[in-house]
């Protein structure tokens, strides 16, 4: 399992001239992320989100021995593209049939012949999570993170079973049997 942090959002861009910012949740409820507190980056910077419309929050920073709200658009474009994390420990655990993505970065994926890969990536564009799995012999393997593609997942032994999509003929994709 993934220890340390988990990444639980992304600073947009500005919004507006006085310091507001875009920020993506990637927390099941959107609004949560607001609760985790304080959140961090990359660097150990923390910071502090408080939502004022749908996707739009007013960060604050830690300074100093103090939060330092972010009051300008030029403070504020500094953050773009800023990734917020929260400590896995603040973190409930998943329920059951429910993982946290980063659980599954660097587990052996086996396909149906034995051969056997890594997953490297998880991608997730708003229509499913989809694994890319490192092969040795061959090109990188995408697959959709479901049951049908991923029957198996065993974080304690540290391995999926990957059933990957057949293209067929006319270009069209199913998953495997």
């Amino acid at each position: 399992m993934a220890e340390g942090r988990i990444l639980v959002g992304v600073i947009g861009r500005p919004h507006g001239v006085s310091g507001l910012l875009r920020v993506t949740s990637y927390t099941a409820d959107p609004a949560a992320l607001a609760a985790y507190d304080p959140l961090s980056d990359e660097a150990g910077g923390r910071y502090r989100l408080r939502w004022r419309g749908a996707g739009i929050a007013a960060v604050a920073l830690w300074r100093d021995g103090a939060w330092a709200e972010i009051r300008d658009r030029d403070a504020a474009a500094r953050l773009t593209n800023r990734r917020l994390y929260v400590d896995r420990t603040n973190l409930p655990p998943p329920a059951e049939e429910e993982f946290y993505l980063a659980d599954l970065l660097g587990l052996a994926a086996v396909l149906p012949e034995g051969r056997a890969g890594e997953v490297i990536a998880v991608h997730d564009y708003g229509a499913g999570a989809s694994l890319e799995i490192a092969r040795p012999d061959a090109a990188p393997l995408l697959v959709p993170f479901t049951r049908a593609a991923v029957p198996e997942i065993d974080l304690a032994g540290r391995r999926i079973v990957v059933i990957p999509p057949i293209e067929h003929e006319t270009g069209a994709r199913e998953v495997g049997r």
